[in-house]
């Protein structure tokens, strides 16, 4: 990626923290993921652990031989809950695989981020935590700025000394137009802590 104004690292480099993070980390995957995937993942992840998510969608993988909305709508929620999903979050999955094979999904590349944000929280179960999630590395949506998310939280404390709302939009509008960008490294600065 070429480093002039418009590039996600010319923008973010102008800031010392970030400028470190990004001598440590590859660029962000912001957008690399399908859409649908991100959604199931984004489900899965809700208010657990990085490692307990994974070990649930492993077992989602090998109970489920694909991981489509067609396939998901067929699966039995007990076979769901079986990977470790609670019952509120097999039933969202089950809601999210019927939305999307009825189509809902094919507005959302055409709505500002907000609009995109309020038609995924149609879905039983999604929240905007979620549909930021899809917006995010489903869509490729460069500056969505997750602030209800508890790492964004506890990185922005560490790293900017951050403790407010009104304290995390405001830094958020140093890394405008590539907050995803900026979002992605902040996670990544809390590995291994």
């Amino acid at each position: 990626m070429a480093d002039d104004q418009g590039a996600p690292s010319a923008v973010l480099g102008r800031d010392p923290v970030m400028t470190a993070l990004l001598s440590r980390h590859p660029p962000a995957p912001i957008g690399r993921r399908p859409s649908f995937e991100t959604l199931v993942r984004a489900v899965v992840s809700q208010q657990i652990s990085t490692q307990a998510a994974a070990a649930i969608l492993g077992r989602l993988r090998t109970r489920v031989d694909s991981l489509t909305p067609a396939r998901l709508r067929r699966v039995r929620p007990a076979t769901l809950r079986s990977c470790g999903l609670s019952g509120s979050k097999a039933a969202c999955l089950n809601a999210a695989a019927r939305w999307w094979g009825e189509g809902h999904h094919r507005r959302l590349q055409h709505l500002p981020d907000a609009e995109a944000v309020e038609h995924l929280s149609t879905i039983q179960g999604v929240g905007p935590w979620t549909a930021r999630m899809v917006l995010l590395f489903g869509l490729g949506r460069p500056d969505v700025w997750p602030t209800g998310d508890a790492g964004i939280r506890q990185a922005a404390r560490r790293l900017y000394r951050v403790r407010t709302p009104k304290g995390l939009e405001r830094l958020g509008q140093r890394f405008r137009p590539f907050r995803s960008h900026a979002a992605w490294y902040l996670w990544r600065s809390l590995e291994g802590s």
